[in-house]
């Protein structure tokens, strides 16, 4: 495949340096990704990039995942408005293992196939390099007029945006990210850099200390920053980032991310976030369009990052959850999550602890429950007549039915419905 075409269609690129496309039709190319190794997990903002390494990757090409270690302890100032916490080795080590199993996903590390991902940190090359030497050797090249060009620097300088000032050690980020470059073009004989748009300022001061060192010939690709078809910053939620880890985000939350955007942003996600072809794409759109209440496409892009990122059981127990709190799913779909994923699926719902001795002394479901629901003994009595209350997802036969220990999940809870759509996780203890 051509890599350049793949991502055209795609609409993952934003610039690209002129020769880019000849270079990569020419000849199996090497060409890396960086990532901030500030947390212990990717969230879906660094899918982007990972998407690109793998196209570039299924398209015949050698991808390099480069982990900041070095940089991460200064801190890239491009699209900040300051600066950011910095974080000791021994956690950027401990990052660094963790991102590599999460990038093993996507990209292959192990096979003996020429193109195989390799992932590099640049605090392996930049850990013996003292300041002397950077600056007589490297800082020398670059002017200060040139480095002050860039927009990264001019919007922290202008105060744009809100933005404060920028310290000595944020502005020779660029310098710093330009030698990784460099050493990897002298090392690894890698010509490409990939990157977010934000990216394109850094990654061109590398192309000009690899033409000022060695003449050697780089280039530089880099794909738009992915917004919501509302403006609005993509992969944020009123609980924050959505991450890889599962520990962060449950993968019943990360697959519920997916299956609810809208259908504009779907038609974009698809193309960028997968790996289906163009023809399994606009036929997937087209049933879309045919039947738009189906949300084929929010199904399917759910379920490619979902088995992708997690696994299948994790998909279908993703999709068995919202067949539960949707649908028409019963006591025993309900029964057959364990205690971690149940409490994931209700975690959002509202919530009321009874005491396990009044539950045991009194266990009449109106004595549970209606005080929690926020109605009155009368009003409860009604929706029990009415067939509007469930509890694990069967229907109480009377107000005044007894609930017992064998009732409740795991030995403390009650999963309890008032009408169709209102879910409360009541505790008992």
């Amino acid at each position: 495949m051509n890599f350049v075409e793949e991502l055209k269609w795609r609409g993952m690129i934003q610039d690209m340096m002129p020769g880019t496309e000849e270079q990569l039709q020419k000849e199996m190319t090497a060409a890396y990704l960086g990532i901030d190794p500030t947390a212990d997990s990717l969230h879906i903002g660094h899918l982007v990039g990972v998407m690109m390494l793998r196209h570039f990757q299924r398209c015949g090409h050698k991808p390099y995942a480069l982990i900041g270690g070095a940089t991460g302890m200064i801190g890239d100032p491009s699209g900040k408005s300051k600066e950011r916490v910095l974080i000791d080795e021994p956690m950027l080590r401990h990052n660094q293992e963790c991102i590599r199993k999460q990038l093993a996903k996507f990209l292959d590390f192990d096979s003996d196939a020429p193109n195989h991902a390799e992932l590099v940190n640049n605090y392996d090359w930049m850990k013996d390099f003292t300041f002397l030497d950077f600056i007589r050797n490297i800082g020398k090249l670059i002017t200060v007029n040139y480095m002050m060009s860039k927009d990264s620097v001019k919007r922290r300088f202008t105060g744009e945006n809100g933005a404060e000032g920028m310290s000595f050690t944020e502005f020779t980020y660029q310098l710093l990210q330009g030698y990784d470059f460099l050493y990897l073009n002298e090392h690894k004989n890698c010509k490409l850099q990939l990157g977010g748009a934000d990216q394109w300022g850094n990654i061109t001061t590398g192309t000009e200390l690899i033409r000022k060192v060695t003449g050697n010939e780089a280039f530089a690709l880099t794909c738009p920053l992915i917004t919501k078809a509302d403006g609005k910053k993509f992969g944020k939620t009123e609980s924050g980032n959505v991450w890889l880890d599962p520990k962060r985000t449950s993968p019943y939350k990360f697959y519920q991310f997916w299956v609810n955007v809208t259908d504009d942003d779907a038609k974009r996600y698809i193309r960028i976030f997968t790996s289906l072809t163009r023809e399994e794409i606009e036929a997937l759109e087209k049933e879309q369009e045919e039947a738009p209440h189906l949300r084929v496409l929010q199904k399917r892009l759910a379920k490619e990052l979902t088995v992708l990122v997690h696994s299948e059981k994790d998909y279908e127990t993703a999709v068995a959850a919202s067949n539960l709190l949707f649908s028409n799913g019963g006591a025993d779909e309900l029964k057959a999550f364990d205690e971690t994923t149940l409490l994931q699926i209700f975690e959002s719902v509202p919530a009321f602890t009874v005491s396990k001795a009044d539950f045991e002394a009194n266990g009449k479901a109106v004595d549970v429950l209606a005080k929690g629901f926020g109605i009155s003994n009368g009003d409860f009595r009604k929706l029990v007549q009415g067939g509007g209350i469930a509890v694990n997802k069967t229907k109480l036969n009377a107000f005044d039915q007894v609930l017992t220990a064998d009732d409740l999940l795991f030995g403390k809870y009650l999963i309890a419905q008032k009408g169709k759509k209102n879910y409360f996780l009541v505790t008992v203890e």
